[in-house]
């Protein structure tokens, strides 16, 4: 089974996340995608600028994977997303149905269909491997019974890959709620979602944990972690996915690898990564269940 690193979703200086990618480079990770796919005004880094970390990444021999945006909303987007979708070094995860298009009209044969395309019958995944899908990131909060039962459904072969830990990414929004708790309009935000390396945490009136704010994107509070489900997943899918936390992400992905060649087990491997997340764990979606549940696996 094999491990990806998710796109970083929240907003970090330059020289951090330069030196966070350099740091994968010597990591057990097999995949690792990149690229802006949250917000459009984070400039950080560029589409040349990713490709340069892709370069090194691919250089170390990890398979660098360029992800597109999932909210396209203007000109200057969708001209960073025809770049993306035309260039032939690399491959492409598709997060919106216009990387689709592109990515089909240009004849590729090995994109990824993203998470926030949503796809939760075999119907439309069957048309996204006609297409040219190869790979499909599971939507988070799709169970385990559902997805096999999509996959034994489905009538080609395509390789699956589920989000097995991270934040649960929600939803996203023409809003941007982290300038708003700025009482900033989104179009003048001042970045204040720079350095955040975690995003906003938010909490009831009764002060419980409830979601976090990353943005246009609504996150779980909680950390969705099935490194105890990994018996489980190994029927399901071909690919796990870690998406990046502000620190310990290379730890947990080193976890993951541990428990999956047997050097310890699943459960010492959950156990251990414990200390290392930024908020308590779930597992909820995985058991279809809610999402903030925590169930204690077979």
């Amino acid at each position: 089974m094999k491990l990806s690193l998710g796109p970083l979703l929240y907003y970090w200086p330059r020289q951090s996340v330069l030196d966070f990618y350099a740091g994968i480079a010597d990591s057990t990770a097999d995949i690792v995608h990149l690229g802006e796919t949250v917000c459009s005004r984070r400039h950080e880094l560029r589409l040349d600028d990713w490709l340069e970390v892709a370069a090194m990444l691919a250089d170390a021999g990890k398979e660098a994977v360029l992800s597109t945006q999932s909210l396209i909303e203007s000109e200057s987007d969708l001209k960073t997303l025809r770049r993306l979708c035309t260039q032939t070094r690399f491959r492409v995860e598709a997060n919106d149905m216009g990387a689709v298009r592109l990515l089909a009209e240009a004849g590729r044969r090995d994109w990824i269909a993203g998470p926030t395309l949503n796809i939760f019958n075999p119907h439309t995944l069957d048309l996204m491997v006609q297409s040219g899908a190869t790979r499909w990131v599971v939507p988070p909060e799709m169970s385990g019974t559902q997805l096999d039962e999509i996959r034994n459904a489905l009538p080609g072969a395509l390789e699956a890959e589920v989000f097995a830990y991270g934040r649960l990414p929600l939803a996203h929004s023409a809003r941007c709620f982290t300038a708003r708790h700025y009482n900033l309009q989104k179009d003048t935000c001042e970045f204040r979602c720079l350095g955040i390396s975690d995003g906003l945490s938010l909490s009831t009136r009764e002060g419980e944990p409830f979601l976090t704010l990353n943005g246009v994107q609504t996150q779980s509070a909680r950390v969705h972690n099935l490194l105890a489900d990994l018996p489980a997943l190994a029927n399901s899918a071909e690919v796990l996915r870690i998406s990046p936390q502000g620190s310990h992400t290379r730890e947990i992905v080193e976890l993951f690898r541990t428990a999956l060649d047997a050097r310890q087990t699943p459960k010492a491997a959950f156990d251990a990564s414990l200390p290392l997340m930024p908020d308590a764990p779930c597992n909820g979606f995985w058991h279809g269940k809610p999402g903030v549940d925590q169930l204690v696996s077979a």
